[in-house]
């Protein structure tokens, strides 16, 4: 016992001159990492010992920390690491540096990519400008404060599957005319109502293409030519001094309407086109107002005798023209009107009865 003090002693001696010669830093590193294997210890007396993730962590960051201050070999740290082999720390090291330049890896890297919105307004350019090249949307995108390069554009459009502008362009399309020409193009067309008493009314009515706007020509049980010609005298008549001038007449082969009802327009320079036969597409603005007119007033009334017919009709076509609104006109009525300020009290004016409501603010 005597001999195992006196042996104890020289090397407290020596183990004290060696810690003074060492810096507050690597004693610090050297508490951590005891304190650290203490815990586990502690942690694991009455069940097997498991180490987490964070635990590795931790002894591998302070052990390595702890050998690149004091320049320690592997069998020198070994005298702080008590619990596990350096190797095994280091191992631990090893595993999180490959963590980490694989989670690297798997980033992104380059430029960030381009905004939804902007590829979106990319799309849209070049589909509604089929001879667009991708240095001039480039251009158009720097009007509107967005700076790409046409290299970026070509690749969005790519993306997209939208060709090259030489192989989407070509001869304007039948829609992209009709957009241009359609402030001077008056469609007329028919449609039949069948009364109470299954009379059977025919309704005469023309549609201007660029605002909307309907014109109730008269119904009649029996339309004759010469009724037909008169009221297109009447409607000439009205049209008058139009701004924009009418242009184009569209209207089938309908043997109702002779040269007379020609020779009507052509004095007014209205040139007569013809749709071809079975094609109602192709008067496709007058078919899609009959069925809005059936959906929104006549399938919604009994209709008993031509002056009701005639009255009802008025009154919804005043609706329809000043006061409905429009999706292909922003909203507005084909007569568009002032947009009411958000103050004052909402009114609401019935329609034939109710059938449709229109709502209106009093004047400030």
């Amino acid at each position: 016992m005597m001999w195992f003090v006196i042996r104890q002693i020289p090397s407290t001696v020596l183990e004290c001159l060696w810690l003074s010669r060492k810096s507050d830093r690597e004693k610090d590193l050297e508490i951590l990492l005891l304190r650290r294997q203490l815990d586990i210890v502690d942690r694991g007396r009455d069940k097997p010992l498991r180490v987490s993730r964070a635990e590795k962590l931790t002894l591998a960051v302070l052990a390595v920390h702890l050998k690149s201050v004091t320049g320690w070999p592997v069998e020198q740290i070994s005298k702080v690491l008590r619990i596990f082999q350096p190797e095994t720390v280091f191992k631990w090291h090893r595993e999180l540096v490959r963590r980490k330049w694989t989670y690297q890896s798997h980033r992104q890297r380059g430029r960030p990519r381009t905004k939804k919105e902007i590829e979106r307004l990319i799309v849209r350019l070049a589909r509604e400008n089929r001879d667009w090249g991708n240095l001039k949307i480039a251009g158009e995108l720097a009007k509107l404060g967005i700076t790409l390069s046409d290299e970026t554009v070509a690749n969005i459009l790519r993306r997209q599957g939208i060709p090259r502008a030489p192989e989407r362009g070509g001869s304007p399309s039948w829609r992209h005319l009709m957009s241009h020409y359609q402030e001077q193009i008056l469609a007329r067309d028919f449609f039949t109502v069948e009364t109470f008493f299954l009379q059977t009314l025919y309704v005469f009515f023309f549609i201007e293409l660029g605002s909307r706007r309907v014109h109730f020509a008269g119904c009649t049980e029996h339309p004759t030519s010469a009724w037909v010609n008169q009221q297109a005298r009447q409607l000439v008549w009205n049209l008058e001094g139009r701004s924009p001038r009418m242009h184009f007449l569209i209207h089938d082969n309908d043997s109702k309407f002779t040269e007379t009802f020609n020779t009507i327009f052509a004095s007014q320079q209205i040139h007569v086109i013809h749709t071809p036969v079975r094609a109602p597409n192709a008067n496709a603005f007058a078919e899609r107002w009959v069925r809005t007119v059936r959906n929104e007033c006549l399938d919604r009334v009994l209709i008993f005798t031509e002056a009701h017919l005639r009255r009802v009709l008025r009154e919804y076509i005043a609706y329809y023209n000043f006061a409905r609104p429009h999706q292909a006109l922003a909203q507005q009525p084909p007569i568009p009107r002032t947009i009411a300020k958000a103050d004052g009290l909402v009114r609401c004016r019935q329609v034939l009865g109710g059938i449709q409501n229109d709502y209106y603010r009093d004047a400030a």
